[in-house]
C-alpha cells in the first residue's frame, strides 16, 4: 500500500481535504452481498508486504533496503518519527497472524518477498541467506497447512541498499539481470508450493517518487527534498526498467518453471479511477491523458509492446524507447493483472507547466474532489475518496481494452483507527458488491484481498495511518485485537464452508 500522498501525485492538486463528513450514500445492495455472490474457488483474503510487516530488520542475516536506509537518514519525513525496524514482527510471530487468518476464513494471502532477506548484497554472486529462506519456507507452509494459498511478490519497493550504491538500483539496466537472478531463486526455492507469483507492486508509484523524492530512495530536483536526482526524466527510467526486469522474470519463469509447477505469474498495477470534471472535450481528453499516464503507462507495454501515443506525445525523447527484442520480450508477459484500487477523483485539463518539467507537468491534469460543490464521496484520512462504482468502472475500462485479462484485485481498503470500525465495514460491503457486479458484467477477476490484515508501517505516514482489519496495539507488546471489520468478513465468508 502506497500510504499518504499517493494520489497526490497522479493527479494534483485536491481543492479541499474533509474527513469523513459525508455519509456513503450507498446503494442498498451493498448490504445484501454475500460470498455466496461470487464463484467457486474465488480467493478472498488479505494483503501485506515484508518492509511493512516483518520486522526483523537487521536479524539473522538481513541487509538494508533502500527503506531502511531512507527512513533511518530521513526521520522527519515519516509522521511519527517512527520505523520499520519491528513493524508487526511478523517475522517471529507469522504463526499468530495465520491464526487469525484461519479464523476468520480467509483462503489466500498475499505476502511479498524481502529481496535483501534472501540475498543480502541483492546478487546471486553475494551470496545466498539461507536463514532468509528459512523464513518463508516456513511461512508458506504453515499458511498451506491452514488452508491458505500463499500470492507472493517479489518485489515491492525495497530494493537491497547494496544494488543502490553499487549502480543506483532501478536507474541502472544491470538491475534486470539481477532481478531476474533472484527470480529465479524464488521460483527455484519456492515455486513447489506457491502458485501465484506478482513480480512488481506498484510500479506507477515506485516511478512517479523519482520526481516527487516522497519515498525512497529520494531522488528528484527538489533540493529541500532530495539530495540528487532529475524530476525530468528518472521516473520514466525506472519505469523502464521495472517493465524489463519484469519481463526478464516472467521469461525464466515460462521457461524453467511453470510446465512442471503449474502456476501463473502476474504483475500488480495501481491506479485511481478518474471521471470527467465536464463533459467538455478538453476534460474527456484530460481523463485520457491520466489513464495513458497511470494504467496505461504499463499496461500498453505489456499488451501492445509500447508506450501509450498520449505519453510519447508528451514525454518525447524523455521517455525510454525498447528494442524491437525488448518489445517481443515485454508484450504478452502475464498470465493475470493485479489491480489495486482505493480511490477516485474528478479531472480536467491543465495548461502545461514548461518552466519545471515532471511527470506532473507531463500529463497537464487537475484533479479534484468536488463536482458542482459536492464531493465525489467520503474522505478518508487525506488522499481516499470513497467510491466503491470506481472499481467496477476500472475494471470494465482494463476489460474493454486490454482483451479481457484475468485479473485479482491485489489491494483494496482504507484508513479508519476504531475498533468498532464501521466506517471500514461500509468501504469493503460496497466496494465487494460492486466487483461482483463487474463479474456479472463479464470480467475475469479470480480474486480479492484486502489491504490489510493488520495495522502496519505505512511508509512516511509511520504508524498513523491504520489500515488494518485487525487493530495492532504498538504500545502494548503489538497485541493483535479484531476489529469489526474483520468480524464482519468473518460472517460474509460462512457461506463458502
Amino acid at each position: 500500500m502506497f500510504g499518504v500522498g499517493k494520489i497526490g501525485y497522479l493527479l494534483y492538486p485536491i481543492t479541499h481535504f474533509f474527513i469523513f463528513i459525508v455519509a456513503f450514500g450507498q446503494n442498498n445492495s451493498y448490504a445484501s452481498v454475500s460470498r455466496a455472490s461470487f464463484p467457486s474457488g474465488f480467493l478472498f483474503g488479505t494483503a501485506s508486504s515484508a518492509p511493512q510487516y516483518e520486522g526483523a530488520a537487521t536479524e539473522d542475516g538481513r541487509k538494508p533496503s533502500i527503506w531502511d536506509t531512507f527512513i533511518l537518514s530521513h526521520l522527519d519525513r515519516v509522521a511519527d518519527h517512527s520505523n520499520a525496524s519491528i513493524a508487526d514482527d511478523q517475522y517471529h510471530r507469522y504463526k499468530e497472524d495465520v491464526a487469525i487468518m484461519k479464523n476468520l476464513d480467509f483462503n489466500v494471502y498475499r505476502l511479498s518477498i524481502s529481496w535483501s532477506r534472501v540475498l543480502p548484497e541483492g546478487s546471486l554472486k553475494g551470496g545466498i541467506n539461507q536463514k532468509g529462506i528459512d523464513y518463508y519456507n516456513n511461512l508458506i507452509n504453515e499458511l498451506l497447512a491452514n488452508g491458505i494459498t500463499p500470492l507472493v511478490t517479489l518485489f515491492h519497493w525495497d530494493t537491497p541498499q547494496a544494488l543502490e550504491d553499487k549502480y543506483l538500483g532501478f536507474l541502472g539496466p544491470q538491475i534486470v539481470e539481477d532481478f531476474r537472478d533472484y527470480a529465479n531463486l524464488c521460483f527455484n526455492t519456492f515455486g513447489d508450493r506457491v502458485k501465484i507469483w506478482l513480480t512488481v507492486n506498484e510500479p506507477l508509484t515506485f516511478s512517479t517518487t523519482y520526481s516527487t523524492g516522497t519515498f525512497a530512495p529520494g531522488r528528484c530536483t527538489n533540493r529541500t527534498r532530495c539530495n540528487a536526482g532529475n524530476a525530468a526524466t528518472e521516473c520514466y527510467i525506472v519505469a523502464h526498467y521495472q517493465l524489463l526486469a519484469h519481463a526478464a522474470a516472467v521469461k525464466v519463469y515460462r521457461e524453467k518453471y511453470q510446465v512442471s509447477q503449474k502456476g501463473q505469474i502476474g504483475i500488480a498495477l495501481n491506479t485511481a479511477w478518474v471521471i470527467p470534471l465536464t463533459d467538455s472535450s478538453d476534460d474527456l481528453l484530460a481523463k485520457a491523458r491520466a489513464l495513458a499516464f497511470q494504467v496505461g503507462w504499463f499496461m500498453e507495454p505489456l499488451y501492445h509492446g509500447s508506450y501509450p501515443a498520449e505519453m510519447v506525445d508528451r514525454v518525447g525523447t524523455r521517455l525510454p524507447t525498447f528494442t524491437k527484442e525488448e518489445s517481443n520480450l515485454v508484450k504478452g508477459s502475464y498470465d493475470f493483472i493485479g489491480m489495486n484500487y482505493y480511490t477516485t477523483l474528478y479531472v480536467s485539463h491543465s495548461v502545461c507547466q514548461t518552466f519545471k518539467v515532471t511527470y506532473d507537468s507531463d500529463r497537464c491534469v487537475n484533479g479534484t474532489d468536488k463536482r458542482n460543490g459536492i464531493p465525489i464521496g467520503p474522505m478518508a484520512g487525506t488522499w481516499i475518496l470513497v467510491y466503491p462504482p470506481g472499481l467496477k468502472e476500472l475494471l470494465l475500462y482494463v476489460k474493454n481494452k486490454y482483451n479481457d485479462p484475468i485479473m485479482y484485485i491485489t489491494e483494496n481498503g482504507v484508513i479508519d483507527s476504531k475498533i468498532d470500525d464501521k466506517f471500514r465495514v461500509e468501504y469493503y460491503q460496497g466496494h465487494i458488491a460492486e466487483l461482483s457486479e463487474a463479474i456479472k458484467q463479464g470480467v475475469k477477476v479470480k480474486g480479492y484481498m484486502a489491504w490489510s490484515l493488520l495495522d502496519n508501517f505505512e511508509w512516511i505516514d509511520g504508524y498513523t495511518s491504520r489500515f488494518g482489519i485487525v487493530h495492532i496495539d504498538y504500545e502494548n507488546g503489538l497485541k493483535r485485537t479484531l476489529r469489526s471489520s474483520a468480524l464482519w468478513f468473518k460472517e460474509f465468508l460462512k457461506a463458502q464452508k
